[in-house]
């Protein structure tokens, strides 16, 4: 489902209310699934546009709805965000809920 969260040990569905441990019984983490504003799996390498104008800290240049972000890097233990650069802004960090995959 695409409203899975983590909370504490456990991930919770708010459609189903299932809950189910972030460990499996061998000890290792469940991954993380990046995900863009329509629910398409993101993964490293990707190519994603900008939905909406985006104000970019420590820069003065706007990100423009439309921008095109190529190979993209996602960030370890962390599925809200994914790292890339644009044309004019190198070294951004973004948050997937103002991204689609191209």
């Amino acid at each position: 489902m695409q409203n899975v969260y983590p909370d504490g040990d456990l991930y919770i569905c708010a459609d189903c209310a299932h809950e189910w441990p972030q460990k499996q019984a061998d000890g290792a983490e469940h991954a993380a699934v990046t995900r863009d504003v329509h629910g398409n799996v993101l993964s490293n390498g990707d190519t994603v546009v900008v939905i909406k104008d985006l104000k970019v800290k420590g820069s003065s240049i706007p990100l423009k709805q439309g921008t095109v972000i190529r190979n993209i890097r996602l960030v370890d233990g962390d599925a809200e965000h994914i790292e890339g650069s644009s044309d004019k802004i190198k070294g951004l960090v973004l948050k997937v809920c103002f991204l689609k995959k191209a």
